[in-house]
Formats: structure tokens, C-alpha cells, sequence
């Protein structure tokens, strides 16, 4: 976990609807937020913007137990859902789930890839890597939850792919994919021959080959 303790003021609010949320934003530059779970019921909230804006900048916040302070009344919950602008950098809505220690959730971690550069594929053969995903989704106690999780490529070769089975998961830290099968074993990332080179093009070369031989 962390040092960085996340601690954000919120408001209740009471009116709902596009028009409201848009005076929210140009009005009061607050962002419209909704906090729910538990056994308490859904509460519509708005955040100062400013403040938002500056949690967001950290990439903890996103995987992280927010401190959320309403009119007095504090809670711990996450980050479930935050809702852009598709092309200006404007937030139009927040969501925040309440958390129980003592119960497991469900949270999207970031993943970190590590030896990239100096992989066996990438450094000795002259692979390319590609990203297959940027986050995982897991299951775990609140106490658990990690910031995010490495994906170390040191000893992946060309040609390989690592898979979520791969990866070495923090104590307590469940794969949610994988708890629905070994058919839900996504691919994280692979070390791929670069296009356009000699290697590839033999390749593909004989494949051809082999396509002409069988026609």
C-alpha cells in the first residue's frame, strides 16, 4: 500500500437529472458523484473539482481506499467509476462503492511491466513487445488491495506470450478472470519478430510457400 492517504470532502445534493449536473459543473465547479454498497442507501454527492482533479493526478487513486468525508460523516470506499469528456479533459461523473474490512471487493489494479528493454526477447532477440492489457481485475480484502501489480518480461522470449496465469500475484490477491476458468487466461502481453524484419519475412515467405504448394 501506499504512504499517500487519500482523503476527499464531498457535499449531498439533491437534484438529479443532465441539467442539474451540468449547472453543478458551470456553477459551482463541483462534479456530480453518486457513493453506494453496503448496507446503506445510494447517496448522490458532488466534489469540488479542484480537489478531484488533484487525487486523480496520483495513479493510487484509482486502486486505492479513499477517506470520504460527507457533511461530517466519514466512509471508506473506491474509485468504481469515472465518467469523461471523450475528447476534452472534462469529468462529468464520479461513482464510489462502499467497502467492508471484512469483506472481499472487486477492484481494477494497474499493471506494471518491468525488464522490458532488457528482456531475453526484446535485448538478445530483437522482439517488440505489446501490451494485451493495462489493468486486472481482482478480488481481495480491502487490507490487500495493491496499488498495482508487475508483470516481469526478464525471461520472456521471442515468440512468447505471458498470460494472466503468469503473473505473480500478491498474497490475498485473487485473479477474478481466472476464478471463471482456465478458458478466461487473457493474455497480458507477448514479445512479437518486429515487422519488416528478415526473420519475419522469411516467415511469411514460407508461408506462402506452403499456401501455393497446397492450392
Amino acid at each position: 500500500m501506499s504512504a499517500e492517504d487519500f482523503k476527499i470532502d464531498a457535499k449531498l445534493r439533491k437534484d438529479a437529472g443532465k441539467g442539474a449536473s451540468r449547472r453543478l459543473r458551470r456553477e459551482a465547479s463541483e462534479v456530480p458523484a453518486i457513493v453506494y454498497g453496503g448496507r446503506k442507501k445510494p447517496q448522490m454527492i458532488s466534489l469540488e473539482y479542484k480537489e478531484l482533479i488533484k487525487h486523480l493526478e496520483h495513479e493510487a487513486f484509482y486502486s486505492h481506499i479513499i477517506e470520504l468525508n460527507v457533511e461530517g460523516k466519514t466512509e471508506n470506499v473506491i474509485l468504481k467509476d469515472l465518467q469523461r469528456h471523450p475528447s476534452k479533459a472534462v469529468i462529468y461523473h464520479a461513482d464510489f462503492m462502499r467497502i467492508s474490512k471484512t469483506q472481499k471487493l472487486r477492484a481494477k489494479v494497474p499493471l506494471h511491466f518491468i525488464n522490458e528493454a532488457s528482456s531475453k526477447g526484446v535485448k538478445l532477440q530483437g522482439g517488440q513487445v505489446s501490451h494485451g492489457m493495462a489493468e486486472l481485475e481482482v478480488s481481495c480484502l480491502p487490507a490487500n488491495l495493491p496499488e498495482y501489480i508487475e508483470v516481469d518480461l526478464a525471461d520472456v522470449e521471442i515468440g512468447q506470450t505471458v498470460h494472466i496465469s503468469d503473473i505473480t500475484l500478491p498474497k490475498g490477491v485473487e485473479s477474478v478472470a481466472l476464478s471463471h476458468g482456465s478458458d478466461h487466461d487473457s493474455a497480458v502481453a507477448a514479445i512479437n519478430k518486429p515487422k519488416g524484419s528478415a526473420i519475419a519475412d522469411e516467415e511469411d515467405d514460407s508461408e506462402a510457400e506452403g499456401e501455393d504448394t497446397a492450392e
